[in-house]
């Protein structure tokens, strides 16, 4: 997405708000907002990045499902964006002076029968936030059904540790792993049982579900992770020796 073009008016509007918001050099860009999943964002949890119960896997009712393009293929999955109501172009529908961070928790799919204009909202290439209703009433009324946004990429504030939940089978662990902050979208992880010399690199399966094909049942679990932006954290025997498959485990490690 490159940088575009503001009106003075908004141009003096973003600058006063990204101060105000003590964002020190910001850029915003353009896209759309819709809702989904009711009042209560019940109808958020799971989705296309893996995650299950949105309060236990740490990111709540301020999440979004993101268009083809913002998605990348799951690549997108945990990272964090700042959303504000373009009050420029509809200010009978946002709520001035609000924000939101959001996190990417599923996918918008496209619905190719509809224009991108009418009901096409997804479609490519257009980027677009189909928020949950709760975060979506933040930033602007409910009535609106769609409205004109300012985003931008911001860290992730996440309370206690990665979280690393063990699915799968023998010879196949499919791990997901949340409640990561920082630049919150991981690039690389990796697995290391108690009885391996070396880390083995897991793949990505789907959205935030990372895989290894190696045998490691009876052994105390460490995972390494790196996000996007290159930091890395290793989480050292997060899943004790007698683990079994399904179960969750919190680390005592964060960005």
């Amino acid at each position: 997405m490159g940088k575009f073009i503001l009106s003075t008016g908004l141009i003096l509007f973003v600058v006063l708000f990204t101060t105000e918001l003590g964002v020190a050099s910001a850029v915003w860009q353009r896209a759309h907002a819709t809702f989904y999943g009711g009042s209560d964002a019940s109808g958020t949890m799971g989705g296309a990045c893996g995650y299950g119960n949105l309060y236990t896997d740490g990111y709540g009712t301020k999440t979004a499902a993101l268009s083809t393009v913002l998605f990348n293929d799951g690549k997108s999955c945990g990272g964090c964006y700042r959303i504000v109501c373009d009050a420029s172009q509809v200010p009978q529908w946002c709520l001035r002076g609000t924000s939101i961070d959001i996190t990417a928790t599923n996918f918008c799919p496209p619905n190719l029968a509809l224009p991108n204009d009418n009901g096409g909202w997804c479609n490519p290439p257009r980027p677009h936030f189909d928020m949950s209703q709760p975060a979506f009433q933040t930033i602007a009324k409910y009535k609106a059904g769609i409205v004109p946004i300012l985003y931008m990429k911001v860290g992730c504030k996440r309370s206690g540790g990665i979280r690393f939940t063990i699915n799968g089978r023998d010879y196949f662990e499919l791990v997901l792993i949340s409640n990561v902050g920082g630049a919150g979208e991981i690039s690389r992880v990796w697995v290391k049982g108690s009885r391996m010399n070396n880390w083995e690199s897991m793949t990505r399966n789907w959205g935030a579900n990372w895989q290894s094909l190696r045998y490691v049942n009876g052994q105390s679990l460490s995972f390494r992770v790196q996000l996007r932006n290159g930091k890395t954290r290793t989480a050292n025997n997060v899943a004790p020796s007698n683990w079994r498959f399904g179960q969750s485990f919190s680390s005592n490690v964060q960005f």
